[in-house]
């Protein structure tokens, strides 16, 4: 995640705060303090968009610019004043039927599980990290590392060894590839004073989430179940764990778009949902405003800031914006897409955010008539007929070296035409995926989303959405495989030949 999306992707809220200061008078500003008329718990209510002050027939156009430019978004979802102005799912191939994978949008839920933690007196800020692991033996000890406390990792300035200049991916792949994220996290060496500088460390963010369930006794996932998901209504979460069973703090979270919009909501009235105080009041407030420069944009506990607004963001555009001013919430999800790629687009359509604009008709049915456009059916699967090879490898396990996808053994079943299985050993768990053969994808307990398909007589293509899509390509030849992921070629031999 680059800061300046930050920055270019806040432009639809940023336009609305500019148009605002400069088309309308100071005693007609909005009010900045939000009370909401209604809870979403259950559902959002709708507004067309010149309710809002907003031009139908300009968000026509952006949904007609999204198909025309083929960007990779998978759903775009407007919030003015608690009423959905759109929202869509653009079908490649993502229909808003499963909970999308959120990435590091995670990191600013994880934050906000600690702030209520916090509230009920379970966790202090200005308590050493190391306290909360005293059976573990941590290498590269020294006072640095002491010093470290649990507000240094919400802002991400805890002054370990991390991937800030040259990414934060690979200091991730360093985490995951070892059997203990979380012995590996604290045993990294001290490379400046904690509460300095600003670092995107998502193994350190990672550690929150063991810090929660070690003051809880429960796992992430339980305390959001409890304390945050049902209170607001948010169904179907996945949120996966890492090899000792710690939810996954830094990424992972897989919400519906409309769920992931309440979070922003929540936000927006201070931590208050439907008279229950959520979220400590303070919190909001200490977690969206600057602790640190991080570049483009302020950070603060866990979301980033700027002017007027500030938001959770990651890779492949996973995205929700807040603008207190203007009462308003942007959702994105996708594939790989940067927001100015739309922003120009959104921009166009804000007219007047203090006033109504007056009714249209015509531009309302121009705009159902783009989202009517929008192919709602997933592209066919190519192949044919399926081949004896399928049969003859149903069932058989296949073993394989040790490698940099860390898959010790996978075992493909071909006994349901509309659904295959595959059971992957690798080094952190045992999975198993359903594959769609029947043109619809399945979504993995992990939530990621699998069809399949016979390319040719020896090899099975498995398509994989999740931020994005990618091919998993099984070549079988006599009692080997090849296993194409992305790239990464590995070879493996059939168990019992």
């Amino acid at each position: 995640m680059k800061t300046k999306y930050i920055a270019i992707g806040i432009g639809v809220v940023l336009i609305l705060v500019i148009l605002a200061i400069v088309l309308i008078p100071r005693q007609d500003e909005p009010d900045q303090t939000f009370t909401p008329t209604y809870w979403p718990t259950d559902g959002w209510q709708t507004s067309t968009p010149e309710e809002q002050g907003l031009d139908s027939v300009k968000l026509a156009e952006v949904i007609q610019e999204i198909q025309k430019q083929n960007i990779p978004i998978n759903s775009l979802m407007i919030i003015r004043n608690g009423k959905v102005l759109l929202d869509t799912y653009f079908y490649n191939p993502y229909d808003g039927a499963f909970p999308h994978d959120l990435a590091s949008v995670t990191k600013s839920v994880m934050t906000t599980l600690i702030g209520i933690a916090v509230g009920q007196g379970k966790i202090d800020l200005d308590k050493p990290m190391l306290s909360y692991f005293t059976n573990r033996t941590i290498a590269n000890m020294d006072e640095l590392k002491e010093s470290i406390t649990v507000r240094h990792l919400v802002g991400n300035v805890n002054g370990m060894e991390s991937g800030c200049l040259a990414g934060d991916q690979p200091t991730i792949q360093a985490m995951t590839s070892t059997p203990d994220w979380v012995q590996h996290t604290l045993d990294r060496k001290m490379v400046q004073e904690p509460g300095k500088n600003f670092c995107y460390d998502s193994p350190g963010i990672h550690l929150l989430s063991a810090i929660l369930q070690e003051s809880t006794g429960m796992t992430a996932l339980e305390f959001a179940h409890q304390y945050l998901f049902e209170p607001l209504g948010i169904k179907g979460a996945i949120w996966e764990g890492d090899p000792q069973g710690y939810t996954r703090g830094w990424g992972d979270l897989h919400l519906y778009p409309q769920d992931a919009a309440k979070i922003g909501y929540l936000f927006l009235a201070d931590g208050i949902w439907d008279g229950n105080q959520i979220v400590p009041a303070d919190w909001v407030g200490q977690a969206t405003k600057p602790l640190v420069n991080a570049g483009d944009d302020d950070y603060g506990y866990g979301w980033w800031i700027s002017d007027a607004s500030y938001g959770a963001s990651g890779r492949g555009g996973q995205r929700i914006y807040v603008v207190p001013s203007l009462n308003a919430i942007v959702v994105t999800t996708g594939g790989g897409f940067e927001y100015d790629q739309i922003d120009p687009y959104i921009s166009a359509a804000v007219i007047d955010p203090a006033n109504p604009l007056p009714a249209n008709p015509d531009g309302v049915a121009q705009l159902e008539a783009a989202l009517a456009s929008l192919v709602k059916e997933l592209p066919a699967l190519p192949g044919g007929e399926v081949p004896q090879t399928a049969q003859d490898i149903s069932g058989k396990t296949y073993l394989f070296e040790p490698n940099p996808a860390m898959l010790k053994s996978a075992t493909l079943e071909f006994n349901d035409p509309s659904e295959a299985t595959i059971d992957l050993d690798l080094l952190e768990k045992e999975v198993t995926w359903k594959i769609g053969l029947d043109g619809q994808y399945r979504q993995s307990p992990e939530g990621s989303l699998q069809r399949g398909y016979w390319k040719d007589a020896q090899t099975f293509v498995i398509e994989v959405f999740d931020v994005g899509m990618e091919n998993r390509i099984f070549t079988f030849t006599d009692d080997r495989v090849l296993v194409d992921a992305s790239g990464l070629i590995i070879e493996g031999k059939m168990e019992n030949p």
